[in-house]
C-alpha cells in the first residue's frame, strides 16, 4: 500500500458553517495538526457567490480538501495520505468543528495491486 484515499459526505451542517472561511481554514490547519501530517504551504481557500467554499492544503504525505454547499448542509472532504498518517483524524476534526447529522465515508487503498 501506497497510501489512503479517504471521501467523507458531511451531511446536515448548518449554511453559516459552510460559509465562514475562518472557521474552514481552521478545520484544515488543525486536522493538519491532529493527523501529524505537514502542510506545504498555507492552506488555500476560495469563497464562491452564493456563499459555498472550496478549500485545499497541500501536504507532504499529499493533500486535503473540501467543498461547501451551504444550500444543501453539504461538505464533501477528500483526504488523501501516504506513510502512516490516519486520514480519519482528518474526519474528526471536521466533525469537531461542523457538527454534521450524518455522515458517509469512503476509504480507498492506493498503490495496492500489483503491477
Amino acid at each position: 500500500m501506497i497510501g489512503k484515499n479517504l471521501l467523507a459526505d458531511f451531511y446536515g451542517i448548518s449554511p453559516s458553517a459552510l460559509s465562514d472561511s475562518s472557521l474552514l481554514e481552521r478545520c484544515l490547519r488543525e486536522a493538519a495538526l491532529e493527523s501529524l501530517l505537514t502542510p506545504l504551504r498555507e492552506p488555500v481557500l476560495h469563497q464562491f457567490e452564493g456563499g459555498g467554499i472550496t478549500g485545499f492544503l497541500l501536504l507532504r504525505e499529499s493533500h486535503i480538501s473540501f467543498h461547501t454547499y451551504p444550500e444543501h448542509g453539504f461538505l464533501a472532504l477528500d483526504v488523501f495520505t501516504c506513510g502512516r498518517s490516519d486520514p480519519e483524524k482528518v474526519v474528526e476534526v471536521f466533525r469537531k468543528y461542523l457538527s454534521p447529522s450524518h455522515d458517509q465515508i469512503v476509504t480507498a487503498v492506493r498503490g495496492g495491486g500489483t503491477p
